[in-house]
């Protein structure tokens, strides 16, 4: 029988005390899809029109890009963990006020301080993943939080099946505390603790990390305390356009941005109404649980295959997939095939294979990629800029699907997601290196365009992988 590393089972642990924080941002974005009808038929008086309604689904996403832009400077000065910890008390907070909510403005309230809590720790959580992993390693473990994320979502819908969506406020703060309280025993990042001029080496003996990631920490201890000083801010023209951080920049940019256009909030936040109108033969709400639990499972095979098959070939493979899926889902709208028994079920199986195709790769690579692609030094900052812009697309996504509706009519709509998958197609196969059993310094290098001094051949290292 097959020993387990004593290594893996503890950088397994640590990735599920981060992913928690994603299981929450999952119970966060699937909240409105069972709250909004259990709201309108429980409370009918808190909700009056449907633009509250559509200030329910789309405020949180307002909220994160706020709380991004903060996390930056928070997760580079207080930790990665540390981070985290200081969010779980505010996010259950959160959730408590929607919970008591007695009115629109407080149900308001708590559901952008919720969105503040995501920006806080959407960056923090993958970051603290990727630079706590093995390279051989890092793939499968830092696709986690995103499986995280998805579960997350499932949990909303069918908990909002049964519970009130005060209830549901309620179950939501139980994650919050068992964020805080899992990540107690838990070290830090050695990378962090070494670009801090602290000592890492019980938090690398904690984690049993391999002489791979040994010698990443070390090579950037090295550049650093040879040169005795500060590494420049990242806003100098010198710094910000430079190869090792404009470069991945844009890479990671363009990967989250095209994540969000591919029209996946669209999609998850307003799945029952999405299929109300497309006619579907199938019940609204049984169709919203399956098309959650396809995200899970297909998230589960993208963890399972990320560090065999790779990064580009998942995220290529997932263009093509979300690209047919809506233009079918667009012909759908278009040729209103309901009153054909087979056809009928076209809405369900396009959103079917385009949840497929979206956790295969654009579910969860870009944010292991926004753990990967930057520099050490200036990680936090570069991570929290790209939540921005992700959490800024979602918000432009969830809050002009309605209005793009009214222009380009569903078919339309729909067909203009297509588009943008076909974009983030050809972007992945001239664009998008692969980092596939790279340790975070041979990433970096890839970007500068020149090998560094002294430098340790890393792939000869024996690992424990």
């Amino acid at each position: 029988m097959t020993k387990i590393p004593e290594a893996f089972l503890k950088q397994l642990w640590l990735t599920f005390g981060a992913s928690l924080a994603f299981l929450i941002i999952g119970l966060v974005r699937g909240y409105s899809a069972s709250a909004i009808p259990s709201i309108e038929s429980l409370e009918p008086d808190l909700i009056q029109h449907s633009e509250q309604k559509s200030w329910i689904g789309a405020i949180p996403p307002l909220g994160a890009f706020l709380g991004s832009m903060c996390s930056g400077p928070l997760m580079q000065r207080a930790g990665r963990k540390r981070t985290l910890q200081l969010t779980a008390p505010l996010w259950a907070a959160s959730w408590l006020i929607l919970g008591f909510a007695p009115n629109f403005p407080l149900v308001l309230l708590g559901r952008i301080m919720s969105g503040l809590c995501v920006g806080f720790a959407l960056a923090p959580a993958q970051v603290y993943v990727s630079e706590c992993c093995d390279p051989e390693i890092r793939g499968r473990l830092g696709s986690l939080p995103t499986l995280s994320m998805s579960l997350g979502i499932l949990i909303s819908y069918l908990a909002g099946n049964w519970l009130s969506w005060r209830h549901l406020s309620f179950l939501s703060a139980l994650f919050c505390a068992a964020l805080f309280l899992v990540l107690l025993p838990l070290p830090e990042s050695p990378i962090w603790l070494s670009s801090r001029g602290l000592d890492n080496t019980s938090a690398v003996k904690w984690l049993q990390l391999s002489q791979h990631a040994i010698a990443t920490v070390k090579e950037d201890d090295q550049e650093h305390n040879q040169k005795g000083e500060e590494p420049k801010s990242l806003f100098t023209r010198e710094v910000f356009f430079s190869s090792a951080v404009i470069k991945p920049l844009i890479v990671g940019f363009a990967l989250l941005f095209f994540q969000q256009f591919s029209g996946i909030d669209a999609v998850i936040f307003f799945t029952v109404e999405i299929f109300q109108t497309a006619g579907s033969k199938l019940d609204a709400m049984t169709a919203t649980i399956i098309v959650g639990a396809v995200q899970l499972f297909s998230n589960g095979v993208s963890t399972v295959l990320v560090d065999r098959a790779g990064r580009r070939p998942l995220l290529l493979l997932s263009a093509v997939t979300m690209c047919v899926s809506m233009l079918s889902m667009g012909a759908a709208f278009y040729f209103q095939f309901e009153h054909n028994s087979l056809l009928g079920y076209l809405p369900i199986a396009s959103l079917v294979v385009f949840m497929l195709g979206f956790s295969l790769g654009f579910g969860g690579l870009p944010f292991l990629l926004l753990g990967e692609l930057f520099p050490a030094h200036y990680r936090s900052q570069l991570s929290a800029m790209a939540s921005a812009v992700n959490l800024m697309s979602m918000f432009t996504v969830i809050k002009s699907y309605h209005a793009l509706e009214r222009v380009l009519t569903s078919a339309g709509t729909f067909w203009m997601y297509a588009c943008f998958c076909a974009l983030a197609f050809f972007f992945v196969l001239f664009m998008v290196p692969e980092t596939k059993g790279k340790s975070l310094a041979e990433i970096e290098q890839h970007f500068r365009g020149k090998k560094r001094k002294n430098e340790v051949d890393l792939k000869s290292v024996q690992t424990k992988f």
